[in-house]
């Protein structure tokens, strides 16, 4: 099929190609055109093969209801019947706007249309030209969002091209949606609205014509409908809004959402992300600037066009920043989640920064510089000798592996060390069957610590990376020094002579070892002052992006 395409940028100026494009409606065609919303695909509402020619051209199941457009009030009788009081006020006050409501239908919109059921969600439309074709058509217009059924909804001429050019008739060229997000659809109980779907209505702007506690939120926008579960409105049933990467939506304050992002980032190099303008470039994967923190209307401009920017082969998967759920935010939250299949997580408050190094280069005095700054330190070495006298599951599988390392039933970690010191082999073996459950256990540790509030928890972790704990980490630091220092440090911490300190310095990973995988490192030359000073350069590029404020 070939598709016209009409640029129509006034109903006056272009009066003679929205006569083609309505005459086209009205024989059956489709035409795409702008809305304040999105982009719609219209078809003739009362024409039973029309509405079929939508689903057929989105992919769309047929138990998804389509919404039917309007251009004047005289439309809605003619449609519906036992219109309650609430939807007319609500119509007055809102109307021509993004507000669909979802009415008793009357006998001449097929069932096709409606997708069976007894009722039709229609709105009349704000976009000029999309009133304006409605009039040349000479029929409302049934339509749903121009985009392939489960795919992010289209806000400009472009998108609509790349999903329906060659299957259907016309597309009209109207710019950009202003608003961005499809409309908020309700439905009444009495003169009572229920939330369907948000959009850029909010609950608080119905409850302002109708009243406090007159609306309410139905179940399934923030959760999965139920399978086999017949929905009333399009938006609630389908995983809806998708690029083809599977997405996570993270929830939380924008600091706490970018460092969560940062952790589950790296390491990938075909993660992308979308996140408010303050932390986009903080990330160290791709990123979509989706419009100032808290600027809601911003946010819903632009993101459907960030999730089609992501919608690439070579992008595996995508970090959502999501709103809370006041206001417009309710609406972002409800279309991210949806593109996540309502794979959702909370971003954790605190800060879990990962310390590591070589043996002697004063990972101790970097803790005690961040323990000044208010951090919580936890000593995972510490931990795990706790763990080797109190627990049980650990205990067991060391007996199992080291059977000698336990004297009349009691476990001898002297012993232990000589078995595993002098052999590599055992000690991979040790490593494989230990490093787990201390993992398990730090995460036990970082989880509780958020719980009561920590700001910033360090993990003083010799075995950072051996062990997986980075994995758990918003951050990575490595503390180094020269070799001399170290030999020295560990001579007098240990008690050891130069040359013995000296083969410990030598046995051990080198500096290429962390510097390849720490996020940063720091320099220890023995003055205390030199470590703060480069301590507090990594927290405040921690907590205010490099710069102070």
């Amino acid at each position: 099929m070939e598709t016209q395409i009409f640029k129509i940028e006034s109903p006056c100026a272009d009066a003679e190609a929205l006569e083609q494009a309505g005459a086209i409606i009205q024989n059956g065609g489709l035409v795409a055109f702008p809305t304040e919303t999105v982009y719609g695909l219209g078809g003739n509402a009362l024409d039973a093969a029309s509405s079929a020619k939508i689903f057929s051209a989105k992919g769309r199941p047929q138990d998804n209801p389509l919404i039917v457009h309007i251009a004047d009030m005289e439309q809605l009788d003619v449609l519906c019947h036992d219109i309650p009081d609430a939807a007319r006020a609500l119509a007055n006050a809102y109307w021509p706007g993004p507000l669909t409501m979802v009415l008793p239908k009357n006998n001449c919109l097929p069932d096709t249309t409606t997708a069976g059921l007894d009722t039709v969600g229609i709105r009349m439309p704000a976009h000029p030209v999309a009133r304006a074709l409605i009039r040349c058509a000479g029929v409302p217009i049934a339509a749903p969002s121009a985009n392939r059924s489960g795919k992010p909804s289209t806000t400009s001429f472009a998108h609509v091209l790349r999903d329906m050019e060659g299957r259907i008739n016309a597309i009209i060229d109207g710019g950009k949606s202003e608003v961005g997000l499809e409309s908020t659809v309700i439905e009444f109980d009495g003169n009572r609205a229920r939330i369907l779907r948000p959009g850029y209505i909010t609950q608080e702007d119905i409850e302002a014509v109708l009243g406090p506690g007159m609306c309410l939120i139905a179940p399934g926008v923030r959760e999965h409908v139920a399978d086999g579960e017949r929905v009333r409105s399009p938006g609630m049933k389908y995983r809806h809004y998708a690029p083809s990467a599977p997405v996570l939506a993270i929830c939380g304050e924008a600091r706490d959402v970018a460092r969560e992002m940062q952790r589950r980032a790296r390491g990938h190099e075909n993660c992308a992300a979308i996140i408010c303008d303050e932390y986009a470039q903080a990330l160290p994967c791709r990123t979509i600037a989706c419009g100032p923190q808290g600027d809601y209307a911003a946010q819903a401009h632009r993101l459907f066009d960030a999730l089609r920017q992501l919608d690439r082969p070579e992008i595996d998967f995508i970090l959502a920043q999501c709103p809370d759920e006041y206001g417009l935010g309710m609406a972002i939250a409800n279309r991210l989640k949806r593109a996540a299949a309502f794979h959702v997580v909370q971003a954790r408050h605190g800060c879990v920064l990962g310390l590591t190094g070589p043996t002697g280069a004063g990972k101790s005095a970097a803790c005690a510089v961040f323990a000044e700054r208010g951090a919580q330190i936890l000593d995972c070495d510490a931990l795990y000798h706790k763990m080797l006298e109190t627990d049980e599951t650990l205990l067991k599988t060391l007996y199992e592996i080291f059977p000698s390392a336990f004297r009349d039933g009691q476990f001898d970690r002297h012993a232990l060390g000589k078995l595993v010191f002098s052999d590599p082999a055992a000690l991979a073996q040790l490593n494989a069957a230990v490093l787990p459950l201390v993992r398990t256990r730090v995460e036990t540790e970082i989880t509780r610590a958020d719980a009561s509030g920590t700001d910033v928890l360090v993990l003083d972790a010799p075995t950072l990376f051996e062990s997986g704990i980075d994995a758990l980490c918003d951050f990575t630091l490595a503390v180094l020094a020269p070799p001399q220092l170290r030999i020295a440090r560990i001579s007098a911490r240990d008690g050891l002579d130069g040359a013995y300190a000296r083969l410990r310095v030598e046995g051990g990973q080198d500096d290429d070892f962390y510097l390849t995988r720490c996020d940063a490192s720091v320099v220890n030359d023995g003055r205390l002052e030199t470590l703060r000073a480069q301590i507090q350069t990594i927290w405040d590029r921690l907590f205010y992006g490099g710069k102070k404020s």
